[in-house]
C-alpha cells in the first residue's frame, strides 16, 4: 500500500529528527552513558515537545487522533534512527488499553500524561507464568477501600522509567485459567513496591518487581475486575504489529549500515561489495526487508479496516511478528558475517545490532508462541 501525503511528511519529519539528534554516535552514546543505557528522557521529552508520542492517542486527550498506521510508522522510524526510546513501545501498549476500558477520569489523567511524555509500562510476566500468562499469581486481595497487592514480577520493560505500571494480577480463581485476572494501575513509587533492574545482554532494558502489601485503591482499577484476560487479549494484534514494525526498523538500519561499510572497505584492490557473491546476499537481505514492508503495511491496513474475521486478523498478526523479527535477525547475522572482525567489534555498532534483533522474537508473544497462535487458527488443535 501507498503511504497518504501525511504520512510521508511524518517519515520525513522523523528521520529529520533522528538525523538531527542521533545521527551520529557520539550524539547517541553522550545520551545513553556509552550504550548501556536503551532509554533517554531527553529525546523523550522532544518527542513529546513535537507531539509524536501522542500521535495515536485522540484529540481529547491531548494527541493528534492518528491511526494504528501512524503509530507504526513512528516505531519503525525511531528504531531505524536509532533513538534510545526503550519505554516508548510499553507506553503505548498500555495507551491502547485506556482507550479502550478505562473510566473518562482515567482517561484524561493518563493520556494526557503520556501525551505529554509520561513513560509507562506494563506487568505481566512471572517467574512461573511467562507464555502462560494464565498462570498469574501476583494477588491483589480486596480491602477496605482498594486493594492490598502481594507477589513477584518479572521482565518487565521501562519500569524504572515509568510514572506507573499498568499490573494484570490474581483478584479470585475460578473455572477457567484465564478467569480472575484484574488490572491496576499503580504509581512507580508505591510504597512497597521494589523495581530491580535485570542485566541483559540488550543494557537496562527489564526489571524484576516485588510487591509487598502495596495498597491500590478502587480508582486504580482499569477496567472491569475479573476482565483482565479479555482486555489483554483485545490489544494484542496491535501490540505484534508495533513489536513487528519496530523490527523492522532495526532491520532497515543494520542494512543500511552494512551497505555503507560495503562500499567503502576495500580487499584485493576493489571494495568489498564489488564481489558477485556479497551482491548476491545484500540483495537477498533487500528483497527480505521489502517483502517484509509489505506484508506489514498491508496487516496494519487489515487491522485497522477491521472487516476480517477475528482468527485470520489474529493469524496475520502473528504471522507479521513472526516474519519481520525474523528478518531483523537474519539481517543483522548476514552484517556481523559479511563486516567480518569489524562486525564483531563494538567500535562499528554491527553487533549491537544484532543484540538488539534477537530481542524481538522473544517479547510481545514469543516466536515459538506465535507459531502455535498461527497453527491454531489453521484448525491443528
Amino acid at each position: 500500500m501507498s503511504l497518504t501525503v501525511e504520512q510521508a511528511d511524518l517519515v520525513a519529519a522523523l528521520r529529520d529528527f533522528c538525523q538531527r539528534e542521533l545521527g551520529t554516535r557520539e550524539q547517541r552514546d553522550a545520551l545513553t552513558h556509552n550504550g548501556e543505557h536503551a532509554h533517554s528522557d531527553v529525546i523523550y521529552a522532544k518527542l513529546a515537545q513535537a507531539g509524536y508520542l501522542g500521535i495515536s492517542i485522540p484529540e481529547e486527550y491531548g494527541g493528534s487522533g492518528g491511526g494504528l498506521m501512524d503509530q507504526c510508522l513512528l516505531h519503525e522510524e525511531l528504531y531505524r534512527g536509532l533513538a534510545p526510546v526503550h519505554a516508548i513501545g510499553s507506553t503505548h501498549t498500555v495507551a491502547g488499553i485506556y482507550k479502550r476500558f478505562a473510566t473518562e477520569t482515567q482517561k484524561k489523567a493518563t493520556l494526557s500524561a503520556i501525551s505529554n511524555g509520561a513513560p509507562m509500562s506494563i506487568s505481566i510476566s512471572e517467574p512461573e507464568a511467562g507464555s502462560d500468562a494464565a498462570n498469574i499469581g501476583c494477588r491483589a486481595e480486596k480491602v477496605d477501600g482498594g486493594y492490598r497487592i502481594n507477589g513477584q514480577k518479572t521482565w518487565c520493560s521501562a519500569a524504572q522509567h515509568a510514572k506507573a505500571i499498568l499490573l494484570v494480577a490474581r483478584t479470585s480463581r475460578g473455572e477457567r485459567r484465564h478467569e480472575g485476572l484484574s488490572m491496576f494501575e499503580v504509581p512507580a513509587d508505591a510504597p512497597g513496591l521494589s523495581i530491580v533492574g535485570i542485566d541483559t545482554m540488550g543494557g537496562a532494558l527489564v526489571n524484576d518487581l516485588y510487591f509487598t502489601d502495596v495498597f491500590v485503591p478502587d480508582s486504580d482499577v482499569v477496567g472491569t475486575v475479573g476482565n483482565g484476560w479479555h482486555q489483554l487479549m483485545a490489544g494484542l494484534n496491535g501490540e505484534r504489529l508495533v513489536a513487528g514494525v519496530e523490527a523492522l526498523g532495526m532491520a532497515q538500519r543494520t542494512f543500511d549500515d552494512l551497505l555503507g561499510y560495503l562500499r567503502e572497505r576495500k580487499q584485493f584492490g576493489k571494495t568489498i561489495g564489488s564481489f558477485q557473491a556479497v551482491r548476491h546476499r545484500v540483495a537477498d537481505l533487500a528483497i527480505e526487508i521489502e517483502a517484509s514492508r509489505a506484508l506489514a503495511y498491508a496487516t496494519v491496513a487489515a487491522v485497522e479496516a477491521g472487516t476480517a474475521p477475528a482468527d485470520e486478523l489474529v493469524r496475520k498478526t502473528s504471522i507479521t511478528k513472526v516474519k519481520l523479527t525474523e528478518t531483523a535477525k537474519a539481517v543483522a547475522l548476514e552484517g556481523v558475517q559479511l563486516m567480518g572482525g569489524y562486525g564483531y567489534a563494538v567500535e562499528y555498532g554491527m553487533e549491537k545490532n544484532l543484540r538488539d534483533a534477537i530481542a524481538p522474537t522473544i517479547y510481545a508473544g514469543t516466536n515459538e508462541i506465535q507459531r502455535e497462535v498461527i497453527s491454531g487458527t489453521l484448525g491443528m488443535k
